[in-house]
């Protein structure tokens, strides 16, 4: 169950990063509730990990998760730019976050 809360954070981790985009500098109430709502969730989902989980690994796992979902929602949705680069590091973090994942049991 550590793991699915540690994923969960990271999730979260992505969701208050768009909002934290979308506050218009925490001038737009709706989008700052929305950023400190998966803020602190994420926060109190990977406290709950790091009860099971080493915590290297867990914010290792948490950051990675966060950051390539980000760069992902900001291709996506924000329409930035991307090139082999870009992808190509996006991919070594990914594949870094399953090895942590298969090494840390």
């Amino acid at each position: 169950m550590a793991w699915v809360y540690l994923i969960l954070a990271g999730i979260c981790e992505i969701a208050f990063a768009g909002c934290l985009k979308l506050t218009e500098n925490f001038t737009n109430l709706k989008w700052t509730i929305a950023f400190i709502f998966f803020y602190v969730l994420s926060i109190i989902l990977l406290n709950k990990s790091i009860q099971q989980i080493p915590l290297g690994t867990a914010y290792a796992v948490w950051t990675g998760i966060g950051a390539a979902g980000t760069v992902l929602l900001g291709i996506i949705y924000f329409k930035e730019p991307y090139h082999f680069w870009r992808i190509f590091f996006l991919s070594t973090l990914i594949l870094s976050i399953v090895g942590l994942k298969g090494v840390s049991e």
